[in-house]
Parts: C-alpha cells; sequence; structure tokens
C-alpha cells in the first residue's frame, strides 16, 4: 500500500474518532444538565450552607453603595493613627450580608467606551460632594442628567493635557518610549491622570481610600478606568516587589517623611529598578510656590530638605524639577548602593521578609536589596522589553532558572497559547467583546496572566487578582508583562464599589476555595461588583459546576451551561445579570 493510502486511511480514522469523542462529550454534557434539573440534594455539601433556603432578597437601599471592607460603621472601631481606620476591616464571617445589593434608583447602563471616559449618568453614582468641594479644581461637573469630567485636579485645574506635557518634558524618557507601561497612581481623584495616559497606552493603577470627598475611585471606576480603594498606612500594598515602571503623587496628602521614610519605603519596594517616582505640589520648588500655596516658606523647606535626605538613603537620583514637579529615578541595580552600606549609616537594608508579600504584610522602614548583579550596567531582576513587544515575550521571572515556584518556560508558553484559544472561543460566546458594552473586567484567578493578554486586543482592562495563597505567586510575572493587578483572599470581599465590573471570568476559583470557606458568599460578592447587563464566564470542574449552578438559580442569576469549545474535561458556566 502506498504511503499517501496510509496516511489517508489514518486522517479518516482520526475524524471518526474525533466524532466519537465530540458524540460522547455531548452526551455527558446534557446528562450532567438532566441532573441539574432533576437533583436538588444530591451534591450538597457543608461548604454551601445557605442552599437549603430560598431566594436571596434584596438588602435595604441604604446598602446600594456598600463596601464590606471599607464600611465607616466597622472603620469606627479602629484608631486613625496613621489612617488605619482607612486600610481594609472586612466583616467577620457571621457579619457577611446575606441579602444583594440593590441597584440605584433610576440606575442606566453606562456609557460604552470610550465615551465613558468623559461622561457617566449622576443617578449611577449620585454623590454631590466632589462638584461643590472641587468645582475650581474642574474634577467633575454636572450637566443635566450627566456626570462630565473635564481633567481638571487639584496640580493640574487648567486640565491634565497641560500637566503630562509638562511631565513628558522633564522625564528623562517620553511616554511615547513605550519604556512606561504601569503607573501607580496614589491619590488618584477621579483618575482624570490614568485616563491621559491611555492616549500613550500606558495602564495605570489608581488608588484613593474612601473618605469625606465620597466615591472617587467609584467615580473611576465607572469611566471605566483602572481603579481600587487603597491607603498607605501599616500594611504593603497589594502588589509584588517590582511592579510598577513609575509612581505618581500629586498633591496625594501622604506625608512621606513621616515614620521614618516608611510610605516612600514602600514604593521604593513595588517600583521597578530605574523605575520613577514624581512629587508635583507641595513642597517641590517651594521658593516659587509658597505664596499661591500659603504655607509657611520655613515648613516647606524643611519638608523639602527630609524628602531629599530620604531619596539619598533609598539611592534615588533626582533627574528633574521644574514648576511644581520633581522626578526621582530608582537605581537599576544595588551595587553602589551597597559599597555605599559599609561606610555610612544608611541605607538600611530588610534582612528578612518576602519582598512581594503584599497581603496583610505590615511594612518595614527599610529598603529591599535587589537582586544580585556582576555589573553595574546590569538591571537586577532582568531587563524588560518596550511595550507591546513585553506583553508576550517571556518576563524576567519566568527567564530565571532559579524561581522557586516549579514552573518553566515551556509551561508559560503554553499557557499563553492556550487561553488564546479560550479568549477566541469566548468572543465567539459573548459576540460583543468588541463593542465597548465590556470595559472593566477582573479575572479571579489570573495565572500567568494569559487571559488578559489575549484580552488585549479588545477595548478592555483587566483586573488581574492573583489569590494570595495561589499554588504559584505569579502577579509578579503579570506586572513584568505590562498587565496590572492584585492579590487577595476571596473568602473576603474586594474592595470595590458596587457595580463596577462589566465581566468577570472565574477560572478555578471555586475549585481552590470550595474547602477554604463558604463559596455563596463569594457569589453573593461576584453580585455586588457586576453591573447589571454584565456577564460572568465560571469555567470549573464539572461537580463543582454543579454546585455554582445551584447558586447562581437563588441569587437571581440565570447560568447556561455551554460547551467549552474543545475536549477539555472542564466545563463552562456563562452567566448574564438581566437585572
Amino acid at each position: 500500500m502506498s504511503p499517501q493510502y496510509l496516511t489517508s486511511k489514518l486522517i479518516r480514522k482520526t475524524r471518526f474518532v474525533n466524532i466519537i469523542l465530540f458524540l460522547f462529550t455531548t452526551f455527558l454534557l446534557f446528562s450532567l444538565l438532566y441532573i441539574i434539573s432533576s437533583s436538588t440534594s444530591f451534591f450538597f455539601t457543608s461548604s454551601l450552607s445557605l442552599l437549603t433556603t430560598s431566594n436571596f432578597d434584596f438588602c435595604t437601599t441604604n446598602y446600594t453603595n456598600y463596601c464590606p471592607c471599607h464600611d465607616p460603621k466597622i472603620q469606627k472601631r479602629f484608631k486613625n493613627t496613621n489612617h488605619f481606620r482607612k486600610e481594609r476591616h472586612c466583616p467577620n464571617t457571621n457579619e457577611r450580608l446575606k441579602c444583594l445589593i440593590p441597584i440605584p434608583k433610576g440606575y442606566k447602563t453606562p456609557f460604552h467606551w470610550p465615551k465613558s471616559k468623559d461622561n457617566a449618568w449622576f443617578r449611577n453614582v449620585p454623590f454631590t460632594k466632589l462638584l461643590q468641594y472641587k468645582k475650581s479644581q474642574n474634577w467633575v461637573r454636572l450637566e443635566g442628567q450627566k456626570l462630565v469630567f473635564p481633567g481638571g485636579g487639584t496640580s493640574f485645574p487648567d486640565g491634565v493635557k497641560g500637566y503630562v506635557d509638562a511631565l513628558n518634558k522633564v522625564l528623562p524618557l517620553t511616554f511615547k518610549s513605550g519604556l512606561i507601561r504601569t503607573v501607580l497612581d496614589v491619590g488618584c481623584g477621579v483618575a482624570s491622570f490614568g485616563a491621559y495616559l491611555m492616549d500613550y497606552e500606558i495602564l495605570t493603577m489608581s488608588i484613593a481610600p474612601s473618605d469625606e470627598h465620597e466615591a472617587q475611585v467609584q467615580f473611576a471606576l465607572e469611566r471605566g478606568l483602572p481603579a481600587m480603594l487603597g491607603v498607605l498606612s501599616t500594611h504593603r500594598l497589594p502588589f509584588p516587589s517590582k511592579s510598577f515602571d513609575m509612581a505618581h503623587c500629586s498633591r496625594c496628602l501622604v506625608p512621606w517623611t513621616a515614620n521614618d521614610g516608611l510610605y516612600l519605603r514602600e514604593i521604593d519596594r513595588i517600583m521597578r529598578p530605574g523605575g520613577y517616582w514624581v512629587l508635583s505640589g507641595p513642597p517641590i520648588n517651594w521658593r516659587v510656590n509658597y505664596e499661591a500655596w500659603k504655607i509657611d516658606p520655613k515648613v516647606l523647606e524643611k519638608e523639602q530638605n527630609m524628602l531629599e535626605e530620604l531619596a539619598m538613603q533609598l539611592c534615588w537620583e533626582k533627574v528633574a524639577e521644574g514648576e511644581q514637579i520633581a522626578v526621582w529615578k530608582k537605581p537599576t541595580n544595588h551595587i553602589s548602593c551597597t559599597q555605599k552600606s559599609k561606610t555610612l549609616r544608611s541605607p538600611k537594608f530588610c534582612n528578612s521578609s518576602d519582598p512581594d508579600n503584599g497581603w496583610y504584610t505590615k511594612m518595614s522602614a527599610c529598603i529591599f536589596p535587589l537582586p544580585e548583579v556582576k555589573d553595574i550596567n546590569e538591571v537586577s531582576g532582568g531587563a524588560l522589553e518596550k511595550w507591546p513587544i513585553r506583553l508576550n515575550s517571556p518576563p524576567p521571572r519566568v527567564r530565571n532558572e532559579n524561581n522557586n515556584d516549579g514552573f518553566t518556560l515551556k509551561t508559560y508558553i503554553e499557557d499563553t497559547r492556550t487561553w488564546e484559544r479560550r479568549v477566541s472561543y469566548y468572543d465567539t460566546m459573548l459576540k460583543s467583546l468588541s463593542s465597548g458594552k465590556y470595559r472593566n473586567v477582573m479575572d479571579m484567578n489570573a495565572g500567568f496572566g494569559g487571559f488578559a493578554a489575549a484580552m488585549v486586543k479588545y477595548p478592555v482592562w483587566v483586573m488581574n487578582v492573583v489569590p494570595f495563597d495561589a499554588k504559584s505567586n505569579n502577579l509578579g510575572v503579570i506586572f513584568e508583562r505590562g498587565l496590572i493587578g492584585t492579590y487577595m483572599d476571596w473568602c473576603e470581599p474586594f474592595s470595590t464599589y458596587p457595580r463596577t465590573y462589566d465581566l468577570i471570568h472565574a477560572h478555578g476559583i471555586f475549585s481552590m476555595y470550595i474547602n477554604k470557606c463558604d463559596i455563596t458568599d463569594i457569589l453573593v460578592e461576584m453580585h455586588r461588583i457586576l453591573r447589571p447587563k454584565g456577564s460572568v464566564i465560571i469555567r470549573d470542574n464539572g461537580d463543582i459546576i454543579l454546585k455554582v449552578k445551584e447558586i447562581i438559580d437563588k441569587i437571581r442569576w440565570k447560568g447556561t451551561l455551554v460547551g467549552n469549545g474543545t475536549f477539555d474535561p472542564q466545563m463552562i458556566l456563562l452567566v448574564h445579570n438581566k437585572e
């Protein structure tokens, strides 16, 4: 027999086997559907304590904007020293709400991106304090039923464009260079700085505490901008070391020199080697600005001197100062800094604790040493490619053969390809990833960030969440790809407002938490943060999907089991919030 005949026969046989597998998978899927519809108790476990109740009721209207871990009633139990009251303080298990957060009266579907960047419906975020307090600074104004964001801020009342242009002039590189991709904006206001940087394909994580200004972060998320509740207080920010290419503070009211420079040392921890810290407002260039600020020049001079001394201890180099803006650069390695420490009292290096720990870990008044290098010109930990090349280039943490998480370059590459296929299938399922309907997306168990990397081609941004106790801590890898995210424990609520995400992706999250806490609480939390008409994709093992489906029906969602597009043993539950 000829080789061509054998090849043809093999192909026919392979097709036959694939057809049999497809029919078997289809049979299994419908069998599971039958089990769901006919059984109400077989799959109950101790983790599903609320399944015996009827459908969840809605909470009273005073919970419309409820943030469980930032609840003023709970915050009052704690002292406000160093703003500790503004940190995460989550309710105990017996204090968790067993009802669904209602939507505001008159709620409308948010504007699609990019119109949402400058517009929001007032009924969706009906807060007036910023309109009054920041009126002269052009943060936001009300026009009829719409909130309009003209791009103003405390340091740039005439608009963020002029401010960014000024910053672009003093930086040693431009925002168009591709060398700055991830930025942390501390005390972000309504995130106009991050909004403008999007024109340069720069992704900004905007953080601010819940305070008297009322819902700054909620305004930002309503605009379709990355943001979360956060404050520099006692615990580290929920990010790994060496995450951000730039950190920015524009009159953010953080006492940078207090507590032995604790907060600036935390910024040093999360900034990449060679990263930039930008400070605008008091005390920068105080000789020119003290009269406009109406602050005693002696106070400003003392503050600036302390700031300069602290930056020197951190081995930062001041690279620019002009108008109200100053820029410091973190060293690319610690060779010179280490030599300096042998002769001077400072800098003080940390000698314990994992620098990547960012979940309920107390800050340290010391400098975390950068990975060792052999040459003064070498970048500690490895140099990154420019954006967008860096998205799909193997990150340094993956290339490093000494990583302790058990993954390899091959694993990373296979993961990237797998998520490209899966997201392509999701696009077919949802039919609207390109329309602007989905803007704020959350991946509850982000892994290497493969889902978010595959979503870059759509008009979305993704909050990559890595459970703090995941087998592999890959959040540092995600940041090296030019993406953003945070640590999290899904046994607790997330640091965001209700109705802030359009699409939630939950891959394997319920398998991970099924024996850790009540997964009903996790689903109720997902209901809190999902927008009306938003969607959820739950991808997990078949037995877990069945348990989740039982709860989905009780929180007024409609879930549909769909094929996963492959012969993957996992199943997909697609949920649309019809609320």
